[in-house]
């Protein structure tokens, strides 16, 4: 499993720039001024061959009349709980200041280990930093979150002593691990009873009953799976309680750990932007997918058709998964989703011979040519599977790098086709072929 960083700080010194580099991307909001982020923000980040996800942070700043940052201040805490180390991350420009004593003394108490970040770094000299020496918690680590400086240094310290996952990695040759996700109240719970033919889990028609991630071994047809019940996953400001918001981090979790994912939806209650997110971060993780739309006994002819479209309109990106209509409580089409579950796991572990590869490859290149770039074309010459879970084709030529993302998705599609990998997310890695006339430095 990933080991879980918190980047923990008072507001407005870089966390969230800190949360970017390191995730690669621009998911949290930057601005040079105070509280901007509210809310925990997960992210996937990688240090060499080494995962983790990172939680970003409101700033710690209490303010006892003030209800939002005191919401920020519980949101931190139990980023806190969560997390395996904590980055405790201070301003380099404005020095040590009473807030970081008294934050610095808190986490002491709670983290499980703390590294001290002194971050905006760049100019700062040795002997400035010298001062944080006084909140005792060890050597002040200096970065720059905006310019990268010290940031892998940081990383690599901050995975030491966490040892990597010792279970070797899945080859697809055992049972699948299938994670059940989904908004609060969508019948989770339910599926998962329907699937074992026995109440396992506590199912009630109100929200929340779920709070942690519950892991149920079974056989089926003598093969052997375990299902995942994770607990629904809410809007940031729909979550209130403490407890619920300490198992969104199981969920996605559980997401990694699993090999299939069903994402339920409630037909009911319509497609919302909360399952596109949840669709969203499925995808990310590169995880096979079976989509569920639950509660579909007892809709009208209209009200199916609203919610195909809904569908179709909201949840496009994912045309490689299998859709089903069911009703988890009378059991009704619950045997055809563990069949797509079935199929999902073989595509995500499929072996692809290299010669097909490149015959489906160079097919595609015939039937499609990839667009011009100036007076040169970009010309994929052949393919070969680079890793699995999701699947992985690496195509080698020349002026790769030219090709757009339209014509990426294309070659993923003619894949797709030709090797009939239905539940499963393809990946792409595009290898430029070196000149050999080249001058080399």
């Amino acid at each position: 499993m990933k080991p879980t960083f918190a980047l923990v700080g008072r507001p407005n010194v870089g966390k969230s720039t800190l949360f970017n580099r390191l995730t690669r991307s621009r998911s949290a909001i930057v601005a040079d001024i105070p509280g901007v982020s509210r809310d925990r923000h997960f992210g996937h980040g990688k240090v060499g061959s080494r995962p983790f996800l990172v939680v970003d942070t409101g700033g710690l700043d209490p303010q006892p009349d003030d209800q939002i940052y005191q919401a920020m201040a519980r949101q931190t805490l139990l980023a806190v709980d969560e997390s395996d180390v904590v980055l405790f991350m201070v301003d380099g420009r404005q020095g040590l200041t009473s807030q970081d004593r008294s934050l610095g003394q808190d986490l002491r108490k709670r983290a499980r280990r703390l590294l001290l970040v002194v971050n905006k770094a760049e100019g700062v000299s040795a002997a400035h930093l010298a001062e944080f020496h006084e909140l005792g918690l060890g050597d002040p680590l200096a970065i720059s979150a905006e310019h990268g400086q010290g940031v892998r240094e940081l990383m690599e310290l901050a995975l030491e002593g966490i040892p990597p996952d010792p279970e070797p990695a899945d080859d697809g040759t055992g049972g699948p691990k299938i994670a059940v996700v989904g908004r609060p109240n969508v019948g989770k719970s339910t599926l998962v009873n329907s699937v074992l033919g026995d109440e396992r889990v506590i199912a009630l028609d109100q929200p929340g009953t779920t709070r942690d991630s519950i892991y149920i071994d079974f056989e089926r047809s003598g093969r052997p799976y375990t299902l995942i019940d994770t607990a629904g996953m809410r809007r940031r400001g729909k979550r209130d309680g403490m407890i619920e918001k300490f198992s969104v981090v199981k969920t996605l979790q559980a997401i990694e750990d699993a090999n299939v994912v069903i994402l339920l939806l409630d037909a009911r209650q319509g497609i919302s932007d909360q399952d596109a997110h949840i669709a969203g971060f499925v995808q990310e993780s590169g995880r096979a997918l079976v989509v569920g739309i639950n509660k579909w006994d007892g809709l009208s002819p209209d009200d199916r058709t609203k919610v195909k479209r809904d569908y179709a309109r909201k949840l496009q990106f994912l045309d490689f998964a299998k859709v089903h209509h069911l009703s988890a409580l009378t059991g009704k089409g619950v045997s055809e989703v563990l069949v797509s579950v079935d199929h999902a796991y073989a595509a995500a572990f499929a072996k692809l011979s290299t010669p097909r590869l490149s015959r489906t490859l160079a097919q595609a290149v015939v039937r499609q040519p990839p667009p011009r770039l100036g007076m040169f074309r970009p010309k994929p010459r052949y393919a070969h599977q680079g890793g699995s879970n999701p699947p992985l084709i690496v195509i080698h030529g020349n002026q790769l790098e030219a090709l757009p993302d339209s014509y990426r998705r294309y070659l993923a599609r003619c894949f797709i086709e030709a090797f009939e990998l239905v539940g499963t997310p393809l990946r792409i890695q595009l290898n430029r072929g070196r000149n050999p006339y080249a001058k080399e430095d």
